[in-house]
């Protein structure tokens, strides 16, 4: 006799961040106006989701320190290049010892301050737009110098221990102990085979990191279509929904094809599919925050440390272009859309500097044996 299946009765997905930031009490007195700039921000910039909430997470710290040095009848509209100028001051105090007692906590970095100026920007390009402002107050205002921080980069050997580490774990949750032996055999069973399916799509998760350079949300997103075994690429949508082509390697096509032959049937189990490649326990769609969770998680069982998701991105554009690989091309493959974005790889590998220095400069070719590159100045 055929089962029946169940109604799906899941609660609706929550919210997007940059909706929940809508209900925040502090935009009461000006949520049309703050609604109306999330709209413009979606339709008019085509700013991703994650984007769309930072900037709004910033006008909201804008908001509330407004509100405690001019009073909560204070329009963020009103405000000067002055008020404007002792926002970032204050947050640049952040975590120091000038800091007042409620603002005390985590020293924000030169680049939070600047994406914080940026925001700003933003939010008042819009009120000035829409006519709201006359003038905008942040063309007053300097962009701080900020040094360029070189990205983590780990080793192919630590990689390949990462990556190698889902299918030496342990079973993530202990079986479920039921009142009959026969039962404790078929819940042993079906957990032993849930927790195989786990372990395999994380496989998947940090083999995809690396092998095509994704980010987090990328990577999260990833639909099972997505996936070209006929031409070795996958589609990848992008910051601000901008689509390409990443050629994937062999190993992480087999590992991808392998995880939707087998582990990813068993997670979901008869439920709802919801199309993307790398799913729960519960077959949801895995949220930027699991793929953290998942590497670091993997990292700390190898016994490294600082490994997220980024650091394999990291280490695939260096690895690439410490390799020979055109910059170009890597920058393709980053989704990057400005080459000054990819050329801090460049500045990484230090085994590549050196040995440019060896074969080009006269006194290094000179100890190496080499003959010169330039002519001797005549003599007089």
């Amino acid at each position: 006799m055929a089962q029946t299946t169940k109604p799906d009765a899941r609660p609706p997905r929550p919210k997007l961040a940059a909706d929940r930031l809508l209900a925040a009490p502090e935009f009461a007195t000006e949520h049309t106006q703050i609604r109306q700039y999330l709209a413009w921000l979606r339709v008019e910039s085509g700013l991703s989701g994650n984007t769309q909430a930072a900037y709004l997470r910033d006008v909201l710290e804008l908001r509330r320190h407004t509100t405690t040095t001019h009073g909560s009848s204070q329009t963020l509209a009103a405000l000067s290049a002055r008020d404007l100028a002792d926002h970032l001051a204050w947050l640049r105090s952040r975590g120091t010892a000038d800091a007042t007692k409620a603002h005390r906590g985590t020293r924000l970095s030169g680049s939070t301050i600047t994406r914080h100026l940026a925001s700003l920007r933003v939010f008042f390009r819009f009120l000035r737009e829409r006519g709201t402002i006359t003038s905008d107050p942040t063309d007053a205002l300097l962009r701080p110098t900020r040094w360029r921080k070189l990205p983590e980069v780990m080793t192919v050997g630590q990689i390949s221990r990462l990556i190698q580490s889902p299918a030496a774990a342990v079973a993530l949750k202990p079986v479920r102990r039921g009142a009959a032996k026969q039962d404790d055999a078929n819940s042993g069973h079906v957990a032993g085979a849930i927790d195989a399916a786990l372990r395999q799509r994380d496989g998947v998760l940090l083999e995809l990191l690396y092998s095509c350079g994704v980010r987090a949300t990328e990577v999260a997103t990833l639909r099972t279509d997505d996936i070209k075994p006929e031409l070795g690429v996958i589609h990848v949508i992008g910051k601000g929904n901008k689509q390409r082509l990443v050629p994937i390697g062999k190993p992480a096509l087999a590992a991808a094809q392998s995880f939707l032959a087998s582990g990813r049937k068993v997670l979901l189990a008869g439920r709802p599919d919801p199309g993307t490649l790398l799913i729960s326990r519960t077959a949801r769609a895995l949220e930027r925050v699991a793929v953290w969770q998942i590497v670091k998680r993997h990292g700390k069982a190898t016994g490294l440390t600082a490994v997220y998701p980024h650091a394999l991105r990291h280490s695939f554009a260096t690895h690439l272009l410490s390799g020979g690989a055109d910059l170009r091309a890597v920058q393709e493959m980053l989704g990057h859309s400005n080459v000054t974005t990819t050329e801090i790889y460049t500045h990484v590998d230090r085994s590549r500097l050196r040995e440019v220095v060896g074969v080009h400069h006269p006194l290094e070719r000179k100890r190496r044996g080499l003959p010169p590159i330039y002519p001797p100045p005549p003599t007089r």
